[in-house]
């Protein structure tokens, strides 16, 4: 019988779906399948480290009586265990689920290889809408899917999630960060995603206009959720003259009360279409498609989204029209960062300090892509895949015990 939970995969890659881990052949637990045959939806999706999948692991997690409909991806465990954010999101269908936390779930991996940290990259997806389906029985049925990982994935907050989530989910598992503070945590994530953003943002000022100041630049912030709005109060700190949209009227008009000078306008249409030095996409990825980058304005995108680039060959298409842009998983790793300290035991200095290191290593990426003749997404793919390759290498030397 059919999984309910893969209606939407085809019937060319639910082959072996309903058993069966490719590490350990057999089901991982009650209501949890592990599936390794479904990557023919991302086939452009190549390994970076020689002689592995793809994507290690994809768990599909169901509880009934809570609701529980979840998917966890790990992509890559070269340089350590996976750590990535639960995104609770309404999908449409499973299979637009699966298609995100595939990508995103990659995407942590070269984020958190190009923020240096000893960590693979995993991501997972709850379906559903957090402010009718969520509940404390949901999320601690899924903390202990994850204990059931035995420590391959480490979960983090994402769009939908907080830090009070994660209390939730820790009491059912030891691999759960981005707590609060008052129960050992790191709090918001959000708090350095921003300033590692704003970190990004400056390299790229200095890269194209030869100051890292961005006193008196017009930019365009598409999405003042989380993220977004904590890149406002930077932005206007530092000088800059800012618009902003949301489909949220309650965000824009928290941002407006903060900051009256802030301009509002209607949606992503109108913030591509103005003229503005920089864009920063801040929402839901996908944002840079073939019709945004022929009407931008801007010469520098730098933002807080994930998998901002719609499809492969956009990257080409922004360096052609002169736009610099900088690679997402690079500049918003400040999160992750600020969520990996926790692991160790979290002091917001030294997490802070890590990210700012974002600002050099984006220069170091655009300083690449001139030498290379490569577009800087390109430049950052290489040396995240080098990272994972050369460091990920070192765990073949056999420790004797």
């Amino acid at each position: 019988m059919k999984d309910p939970l893969l209606s939407g995969i085809t019937a060319g890659h639910a082959v072996t779906l309903r058993v069966i881990s490719a590490a350990q052949g057999r089901r991982t637990g009650p209501g949890v399948t592990t599936v390794t045959d479904v990557f023919g939806l991302s086939q452009k999706d190549t390994s970076p480290v020689s002689g592995q999948a793809a994507h290690e692991q994809v768990v599909f997690c169901a509880d009934e009586r809570s609701g529980l409909r979840a998917i966890i991806a790990i992509h890559n465990t070269a340089l350590g265990p996976s750590l990535g954010g639960t995104r609770f999101y309404p999908y449409d269908n499973e299979q637009a689920a699966l298609a995100d936390v595939l990508n995103l779930a990659r995407a942590m991996a070269y984020k958190n290889a190009l923020a240096g940290l000893d960590l693979g990259g995993g991501k997972a997806v709850i379906i559903g809408d957090p402010a009718k389906d969520k509940s404390e029985a949901l999320l601690r049925a899924y903390g202990r899917f994850i204990e059931s990982l035995g420590g391959r994935y480490i979960t983090a907050c994402d769009v939908g999630t907080y830090s009070e989530d994660m209390d939730l989910i820790a009491r059912e598992t030891t691999y759960a960060t981005g707590r609060t503070p008052a129960n050992g945590g790191a709090g918001d994530s959000s708090i350095l995603t921003a300033f590692g953003v704003f970190q990004g943002m400056r390299a790229a000022a200095q890269h194209k206009y030869g100051t890292p100041s961005l006193k008196g630049r017009r930019v365009g912030v598409e999405g003042v959720g989380k993220v977004g709005h904590r890149l406002v109060d930077h932005l206007v700190e530092a000088g800059a003259e800012v618009v902003i949209c949301d489909v949220s009227e309650r965000a824009v008009e928290r941002v407006r009360a903060r900051h009256p000078q802030v301009d509002a306008l209607a949606g992503q249409q109108d913030i591509i279409a103005a003229d503005i030095d920089v864009y920063a996409p801040c929402a839901l990825g996908g944002s840079l498609d073939d019709d945004t980058v022929a009407k931008l304005r801007a010469g520098i995108v730098c933002g807080g989204a994930n998998n901002q680039l719609a499809h492969p060959g956009v990257e080409k298409q922004l360096a052609e029209r002169g736009v610099l842009y900088a690679p997402d998983y690079l500049v918003n790793s400040g999160g992750v960062i600020q969520v990996a300290d926790e692991i160790g035991g979290f002091d917001m200095e030294r997490a802070r300090a890590k990210a700012s290191q974002i600002f050099d290593t984006t220069l170091k990426i655009f300083a690449i892509a001139d030498e290379e003749g490569v577009p800087p997404a390109v430049a950052a793919d290489r040396l995240a895949e080098r990272r994972m390759s050369e460091v990920g290498r070192i765990r073949a030397i056999w420790l004797g015990h």
